[in-house]
């Protein structure tokens, strides 16, 4: 191991010092729970935006809705929203608990946010969102637009050949780049996705498709975003969208909160203090699943606990969160290789504007293996008909997880409550996947499942 220093210990140190880093490096399944978490109300305080700027996404997307409807005609009957449904997932829950000889305590339901319009994945929420405010700011600079027009007037040559002389630049596993690829070429920006190595090929395809400049890498997701950074820096008329560090792309995500309080009323869900809320969020670089859990405790307060998922070879936030380091390390420099079946989630390196905004919000982290979404890729679509990609399975054991971890029950006055409890496993992407790719993603699962 390298002698280089981390938080003044060395890689052998660090190893040496904490079991659950042996176990990381092991790339063995951990459940990790934050003893440092605050209150909401206490936690927020200190954070500099809130619950301003996400109304401000929300009256935002609400502006967009006619030019949505109008240009993508799958949104057409929900009149431009750009939302996915929720539902109660009791067979895949039967499944569990045969599969692991376990009785699991409260309702299991999926957020689909595979079935998310336009980009199939949670990418449409902050992606889209950071493009259309980058587009809404142009015009409104220019005075080609108001607040108070029908934004359906976008969709015009006037329009397009405006935002033609401007460019918009994003590095990306492969969800992201889609999102942002399509909704920026749709508005007529000159749009380039740096790809890493595990971006799938379908997914650089579909971009090109839609004109799109993919410039593909041999190495990870960090490079991928330099290179992005760089090419904006070097061009003026380029907008970057900094997967890493934005606030606009956290507010996209955020909106999701709201939403989910409102179809949870509709469902007849009751999150209170006798009614808990279990959040399980896959978590690549931090910023999807850092936004909606940011939205869900504004909304939901100290009755929701949200808990981030991780592939087993990607240990990213949780390596950073533990070590207090957050962007500071990567996965890489404790030897483990970000080789994962999970390309949504395979990133070495977190989110330091994630890590350290959430570093007291966020309940926990959880790391599950290939194998395993494997696994849990066949059973849901066994007894849901529910077809998702690997990453959108990182959260299904964390309903498993919780109820295994009888100190971190207590240490929030949960025992006795979990009869009451929903858990949310947050389906991440899948509708987009090719048919053949998601036939081979199922039979390696079928074969997992014995």
């Amino acid at each position: 191991m390298t002698a280089k220093k981390y938080g003044g210990k060395s890689v052998d140190e660090w190893i040496e010092l904490h079991s659950i880093i042996q176990q990381l490096v092991r790339c063995e399944e951990v459940s990790w729970f934050n003893t440092e978490i605050k209150k909401v109300a206490d936690a927020a305080a200190e954070i500099p935006f809130g619950e301003a700027g996400v109304m401000d996404a929300v009256d935002r997307l609400e502006r967009f809705r006619p030019y949505i409807a109008k240009v993508f005609p799958e949104t057409a009957d929900a009149g431009g929203l750009i939302e996915s449904p929720v539902r109660e997932i009791p067979a895949m829950k039967a499944a569990l608990e045969e599969k692991y000889s376990l009785t699991l305590r409260g309702r299991l339901v999926a957020k689909c946010d595979n079935l998310l319009p336009i980009s199939g994945s949670i990418k449409a929420r902050g992606g889209i969102y950071e493009v259309l405010k980058h587009a809404e700011l142009l015009a409104l600079k220019t005075g080609m637009l108001t607040t108070a027009d029908d934004y359906s007037i976008i969709d015009s040559e006037k329009f397009r050949s405006f935002y033609g002389k401007h460019s918009i630049a994003v590095g990306s596993t492969g969800n992201l780049g889609l999102s942002i690829g399509i909704m920026g070429a749709q508005l007529g920006f000159k749009v380039s996705v740096h790809m890493s190595a595990d971006a799938r090929q379908w997914k650089k395809d579909m971009l090109r498709s839609k004109g799109v400049n993919v410039l593909e890498y041999e190495s990870d997701y960090s490079l991928a975003v330099a290179q992005g950074r760089r090419e904006a820096a070097a061009d003026p008329s380029c907008y970057f969208i900094d997967d890493e560090n934005s606030i606009n792309l956290f507010m996209g995500y955020a909106v999701a909160a709201g939403r989910l309080k409102k179809q949870f009323d509709e469902m007849g869900v009751v999150v209170d203090e006798g009614h808990p809320l279990f959040a399980y969020l896959p978590c690549g670089v931090g910023g999807g699943p850092g936004g909606v859990a940011f939205g869900l405790k504004l909304v939901f307060g100290d009755n929701v606990h949200c808990i981030f998922a991780e592939p087993t070879h990607s240990p990213a936030m949780l390596l950073g969160l533990y070590t207090g380091l957050h962007d500071e390390v990567s996965v890489q420099d404790f030897g483990i290789d970000n080789l994962t079946a999970a390309d949504g989630l395979a990133v070495g390196r977190p989110s330091g504007f994630v890590g350290r905004t959430l570093h007291e919000l966020l309940d926990g982290v959880i790391t599950v293996s290939d194998e395993n979404l494997y696994l849990f890729l066949a059973m849901i679509a066994d007894t849901e008909q529910m077809a998702l990609e690997p990453s959108a399975l990182a959260g299904v054991p964390g309903i498993i997880r919780v109820l295994a971890d009888q100190d971190y029950l207590a240490r929030h006055n949960l025992i006795g409550k979990m009869e009451q409890a929903t858990h949310l496993a947050w389906c991440t992407g899948g509708s987009m996947v090719p048919d053949d790719e998601m036939a081979a993603y199922y039979k390696k699962g079928k074969q997992l499942c014995g």
